[in-house]
């Protein structure tokens, strides 16, 4: 028997909630690197908004007919929407702190590993559980991270950026996926799929965070 949606969301939320907690501390482990800059990190966060951009809009093209179908379009319509705002102000941001971005192809080493899952993922629950629910919730830890280490860095501009713009629709996101999810996830097979879909996400951003700081000296970094 399933669990009720608000019980299976506050599971997943509390599960979810211990994941994020791991990587919180893990992207502010040790003194950061002093090749370490804002305006690097700022370059590697193009990708991430690229990406998050290209899988809403992949899944909104994709997201079959069935109940709940329109509030599901809507809101990856918002998320592609938000986060190629996103990557425009991030890209003003750079050219204010003197990065010229004109030449610059973020997805010159191709598609990320999460991208690529993400992208995999069917069923329309799975696909909500994984993004808008888990993918932002996440985005959200990694700002918050970021936005600190900007203001210890001395650039109070780039910490109002995402603490004042970015971080409130990464929350908007993350909230809609909670309403999604509670629309949705009525079935056990429903619950199993959403459930599996946000544990390999985690899996996933945990895997890559720990490879970019081995071997590239990346913490703090920004999510999307």
């Amino acid at each position: 028997m399933p669990l009720t949606p608000e019980q299976f969301v506050a599971e997943l939320d509390a599960q979810n909630g211990r994941a994020l907690d791991r990587i919180a501390a893990a992207t502010t482990c040790g003194e950061p690197d002093e090749a370490l800059t804002v305006a690097r990190l700022l370059t590697l966060a193009l990708k991430n908004e690229l990406e998050a951009t290209e899988c809403a809009a992949a899944w909104l093209a994709t997201t079959p007919s069935e109940p709940g179908a329109v509030d599901v379009k809507l809101a990856l319509a918002r998320q592609a929407g938000d986060e190629a705002k996103h990557y425009r102000l991030i890209q003003k941001r750079l050219a204010e702190l003197g990065v010229d971005t004109a030449k610059l192809d973020p997805m010159a080493q191709g598609k990320s590993p999460l991208l690529h899952f993400l992208l995999e993922v069917k069923g329309t629950v799975a696909r909500v559980a994984a993004g808008q629910f888990t993918r932002e919730a996440l985005a959200v830890v990694r700002n918050a991270e970021f936005a600190r280490f900007c203001a210890a860095k001395g650039d109070t501009a780039t910490a109002a950026l995402y603490d004042d713009v970015i971080q409130p629709d990464e929350r908007h996101h993350h909230e809609l996926g909670r309403t999604l999810l509670l629309q949705l996830a009525t079935t056990d097979d429903a619950q199993a799929a959403a459930r599996a879909a946000s544990a390999r996400t985690l899996e996933l951003a945990e895997e890559l965070q720990e490879l970019a700081r081995l071997k590239m000296g990346v913490t703090r970094a920004p999510g999307c």
